[in-house]
């Protein structure tokens, strides 16, 4: 990113669905702000809220990063969980490693990677297993 870029971080609680979305809304709001366009905070939300849920469920948390500036926004989600064994697996929509108890919360259905992909212009997953995951989601800003 620049030097002009702005740069916010946020601490994702593990194990707590009642804060989980917190970083993605106070994103999401701030991009609104900013006056960003509503096809890119839109992307932005969605992909983040995936990931940031996905941080809760299978890495008990994490820390978000997030880049912003005139061109286009960077968030980069890192968790120390179990990892992700075969990424190529868990991109495939309804795959789900979620515990039966997430799932009765409505959770778990197995399209935040998806989803994470859908909604983003770039979307970089490096994972190593039993040291944690770095998801980089990158969204182009419209002019």
């Amino acid at each position: 990113m620049s030097e002009n870029s702005l740069h916010y971080h946020y601490i994702v609680p593990g194990d707590d669905f009642t804060q989980a979305g917190m970083a993605s809304s106070a994103v999401k709001k701030t991009l609104k702000q900013l006056g960003i366009d509503p096809v890119s905070v839109r992307k932005l939300s969605i992909s983040l809220y995936e990931g940031e849920i996905n941080m809760v469920i299978h890495a008990g948390g994490g820390e978000i990063d997030v880049w912003i500036d005139d061109e286009k926004i960077v968030a980069e989600l890192v968790d120390r969980g179990p990892g992700i064994a075969d990424i190529e697996l868990a991109m495939q929509e309804g795959w789900s490693t979620a515990s039966e108890q997430v799932r009765g919360l409505g959770f778990g259905a197995g399209m935040g990677l998806p989803n994470m992909k859908k909604y983003s212009d770039e979307l970089i997953i490096d994972s190593t297993v039993g040291v944690g995951t770095k998801v980089t989601i990158v969204v182009n800003t419209r002019k």
